[in-house]
C-alpha cells in the first residue's frame, strides 16, 4: 500500500489524458500528473514517487523530491501567513506545507526559517508541520556507540552550543568548543556521538574522535595537494570556516592532521599555505 508523506515505488496501472495512474493498494489508483511523467514511461513500469494530498485534498503522486518527508525534522522557510490558518512553508513542492497556528512556538513571519517535524494529521489525512519537536522524539533511550556517525538537524543555539536532532529521533548537544564555526537552525550535517549522558541526551562532535579522524583527513589533504599541483592556500592559521568548507572538518582536526603529515615529512609550511615535501617554491 502506498504510504502518504513518503517516497514509494509504485507500478503504472493505466494512462489517461491527465497523466498516469499508479497502483496505490488500499488507496486505489493514484494520479501522477502528466508534467511529472518521465519520457517513455508506460503501463507496468515502476516509478519512485512521493505521495501526498493536493490543494483539493486528492491523493496525488509527484516525482519531485520534498526537502523532508513525514517522520522527519527539517528547517523550512516561511513563505506566507494566513490569519486563522497559520504559516505556509516551502518544502520543495508546488503545494506549500501548512504550519497550523496551534503548532507554532513563538511568532513566525515570511522569511523566517523554522525547524519543524512533518507528520500526517490523523483527522484530515493532510501533511502538516509542527514546531513542538519534543512530542515527536523517540522516548526510548538511545543506543549509539561512541564515535558512531549520525545525521544531525540543528534545532537552535544555546549558551553551551547547539541543540541538534539526531537521526530524526533524539536530542543531542554540540558544544561550542567542538564546532569552531557558526551553525544555523535547520542546517543538516553529519556528526559523531561523543558520549551518552545519564539524562538520555547525546553529546556530539563534528569529527570522529581520536587518531581515527586524523588519518583519513591527512589522506584527504594529500589528495587535494596532489590535485592542486602540490600546494594549498590553507594551513594551521586559516579561519575555521575555510577549513570546514574545504575539508568538512574542524580546525582542531585539521591542525592535528597537518601536524601528523609534517612529522612524517610529507608536507612543509609556506606560511601561508602548505606544500608537498620536496617541491620547490
Amino acid at each position: 500500500m502506498a504510504e502518504i508523506g513518503r517516497r514509494n515505488l509504485l507500478e503504472v496501472t493505466r494512462a489517461s489524458s491527465h497523466g498516469l495512474y499508479l497502483g496505490g493498494g488500499e488507496h486505489g489508483d493514484i494520479l501522477l500528473p502528466g508534467k511529472f511523467v518521465p519520457r517513455g514511461t508506460g503501463e507496468g513500469d515502476k516509478l519512485d514517487v512521493f505521495v501526498y494530498l493536493d490543494s483539493e485534498d486528492r491523493l496525488v503522486a509527484t516525482t519531485g523530491r520534498p526537502l523532508a518527508m513525514a517522520g522527519e525534522f527539517a528547517g523550512l522557510e516561511v513563505v506566507s501567513w494566513h490569519p486563522g490558518m497559520g504559516a505556509w512553508l516551502d518544502w520543495g513542492l508546488e503545494k506549500d506545507l501548512l504550519l497550523p497556528i496551534r503548532e507554532q512556538v513563538g511568532h513566525v513571519e515570511p522569511g523566517d526559517v523554522v525547524v519543524v517535524y512533518i507528520y500526517v494529521d490523523q483527522r484530515s489525512g493532510r501533511l502538516v508541520a509542527t514546531m513542538r519537536l519534543d512530542r515527536h522524539l523517540d522516548l526510548i533511550e538511545p543506543r549509539y556507540g561512541e564515535g558512531e556517525c549520525v545525521e544531525l538537524v540543528i534545532a537552535g543555539e544555546t549558551p553551551l552550543g547547539y541543540n541538534a536532532v539526531v537521526n530524526h529521533a533524539h536530542w543531542g548537544l554540540l558544544y561550542r568548543a567542538e564546532v569552531g564555526v557558526a551553525l544555523t537552525a535547520g542546517q543538516r550535517l553529519n556528526g559523531y556521538v561523543k558520549t551518552l549522558r545519564p539524562d538520555g541526551k547525546l553529546d556530539l562532535c563534528l569529527d570522529p574522535s581520536g587518531y581515527g579522524r586524523v588519518k583519513p583527513l591527512a589522506q584527504m589533504i594529500l589528495e587535494q595537494l596532489e590535485a592542486a599541483g602540490g600546494t594549498l592556500a590553507l594551513d594551521d592559521k586559516s579561519p575555521p570556516e575555510a577549513v570546514r568548507d574545504q575539508f568538512g572538518a574542524s580546525k582542531k582536526a585539521f591542525k592535528q592532521a597537518l601536524g601528523a603529515l609534517y612529522r612524517e615529512r610529507r608536507i612543509t609550511f609556506d606560511s601561508p599555505g602548505i606544500r608537498l615535501a620536496g617541491m620547490e617554491k
